[in-house]
This record gives structure tokens, sequence and C-alpha cells, in this order.
């Protein structure tokens, strides 16, 4: 069976959208069109995969193909950039944007010919995963942890950097004179979240280990406001990693702790079974110079880790 790549793609995208006209307008196409090409490879496949009625949704044998389908498309994307001699696309999603991913992935991307990185924002962990899942992107960057139902099972991933975090406080924090704190000293003040407590995982995990008890959270406004809250409130803290920039240091302090450092784990992950044909290629890149600049350092007893991540799990920001 020879499969039609314009319909496939018309799979896809109204796999996305749920919307037929929505779709169609993606694809530049009226939805008469649309709905041919669809009609076409339910009747190639001899199987359905849209239910119509009530609003449009994905049957079980949809739900089965979307993801061959994403990846039939790549290849398909491949074999062109293969014919051409352009570079070859990498969808990578990434989380923990206060944290900053990007800089991570912008130092291996500079050492890498012949890949075109393409990277997109991902709401956190969950939805990422969710979207290697679906075929939706390639690669996931950021702190991986163990999801709640399994909703992770298929997708695989490698250590890539373990950062040291700082204590950000105001200068106005009764700490803010230390050249550096253990993470005990800042047991009786108040740990800023900025989301939702239940969403970070290694906030949450190093707040259990060191006995920080008093604990706010707030929406995700952003690195800004973060920064806005560290200054005006002297009783709270964050974590912030070590080399991290910020919009605006003043009154501002970012002390390294030590007795032991926090690390934050950064990884890279993947559908175990559709694995992009560059994968060994960005695990060299990321492996090559995580080695000349000690991304990997990690000494027990200096350097504290939440548990999953020595069992391979993480968390997010």
């Amino acid at each position: 069976m020879d499969l039609d790549l314009v319909l496939v793609r018309a799979f896809t995208e109204t796999a996305e959208t749920l919307h037929f006209g929505r779709a169609a307008e993606r694809l530049g196409t009226s939805q008469q069109a649309l709905s041919k090409r669809i009609a076409r490879l339910e009747k190639l496949l001899a199987v359905r995969l849209f239910e119509r009625e009530g609003g449009v949704r994905l049957t079980e044998a949809g739900e089965r193909f979307r993801p061959a389908a994403r990846e039939a498309l790549a290849a398909g994307e491949q074999a062109v950039a293969a014919a051409t001699g352009a570079g070859q696309v990498v969808r990578l999603d990434t989380w923990g944007h206060l944290y900053a991913p990007l800089r991570t992935v912008a130092q291996t991307a500079e050492a890498l010919e012949g890949v075109r990185l393409e990277p997109g924002p991902g709401r956190d962990w969950p939805s990422v995963a969710h979207a290697l899942l679906s075929g939706d992107t390639d690669l996931g960057f950021g702190r991986v942890h163990p999801l709640p139902g399994g909703a992770a099972t298929g997708l695989t991933h490698r250590l890539i950097r373990l950062e040291p975090v700082d204590a950000l406080v105001s200068t106005a924090h009764p700490l803010a004179d230390a050249d550096e704190l253990r993470p005990a000293d800042l047991r009786d003040d108040i740990l800023w979240c900025p989301a939702e407590l239940t969403r970070l995982d290694f906030l949450r995990r190093f707040a259990d280990q060191f006995g920080v008890t008093r604990r706010q959270d707030g929406p995700n406004l952003g690195l800004d406001h973060l920064v806005q809250h560290i200054q005006g409130d002297a009783s709270c803290f964050t974590l912030f990693p070590a080399d991290a920039p910020l919009p605006d240091h003043a009154h501002l302090r970012s002390i390294p702790l030590t007795a032991p450092t926090p690390l934050y784990a950064w990884s890279l992950a993947w559908r175990e079974a559709h694995s992009h044909p560059l994968l060994g290629t960005l695990l060299q890149a990321f492996t090559d110079i995580g080695r000349t600049r000690r991304w990997l350092d990690y000494l027990p007893g200096r350097d504290w880790l939440p548990d999953t991540d020595h069992t391979g799990g993480g968390g997010e920001l």
C-alpha cells in the first residue's frame, strides 16, 4: 500500500485542530477538498479515522494512526532535505522557561552541522510528553519527572546537564550579605514558587528535603514578575540557576548554596519506539559539549539531587 503524503498531511492537520474548517485554512485549501482527502485516506486504509457526529474527534484507529502519520511526514521532509542538500529539521519542545532552557540548547546547536533545530514552547513536562507521544514534536528538553497514570509510558530520556542553583533574595533579606548559604539556613523563610506548587516538582522536593514549611505560590507571569516579587518581599526567597540571566539585578542577590549544593537536572526526552533519525547526532553533540563544560559533575555529599533524578526522573519550572 502506497500512502499519499498529501492525504496524510490532511489527516494530521485535522487531527491537531479537530476542526475541518480550521485545518483546511491551515492547508490553504477548501473544506470540501479536505473532506475528500480524508475520505480517500479512510477508504485506502479501510478504517474510519474520525467520528463526525457531535463534533470532530479521532476514532481508536485514528489515535493509533496519528503518531505513525507524523513519522511518515517527518520521513518525507528528511528525504527532501537529503535530496536537496538542505539541513534536516528537528522539532524540539522546551519547558522550564523561567530557567531559560535554550541557554543549554543554543550552546549545542552551534556545534551542529546539517541539522536545523526548530524550538517550540511547551507549557510543562506533561504537555511536552503528550506532544512527543502524539508525534507533534520530535524531542523535548527540560526537567523530566514521573507522571501519574503512566502518562509518560513509551518515552525515554538522557540526562544532559546538572546545573547548580542559587538562593535568590532581596538585598533587604536578613541573609543578603552572606557569601554562601546552606539550604538549611533558609528553613524559616518563605519559598516563593512562581507557578502552582503542584507543577513545580523540584521546588516541592527541595522544600520537603530541607524543612522549608512556609511556601507561597502564584500564577506563572514570567521572569519579570518573579524578580519584582523577590525584590519587594524581604521575607521570601526562590531558587534560580547560577548561570541563568536575570532581567534586573537591582535590589537582588544571588547567593550560592553549599553543603549541599542543589542541582537542577536538564534532560533530552524522546519517544522510544520512533526516535528521530538525527537523535544519535544530537546526543553526541550534547555529550561532547557537556564533557568540555563539565555539565554532569556530581559528588555525593557535596551536591543534592531529588531521589527521582538519581533513578532517571525529575520535575519542571
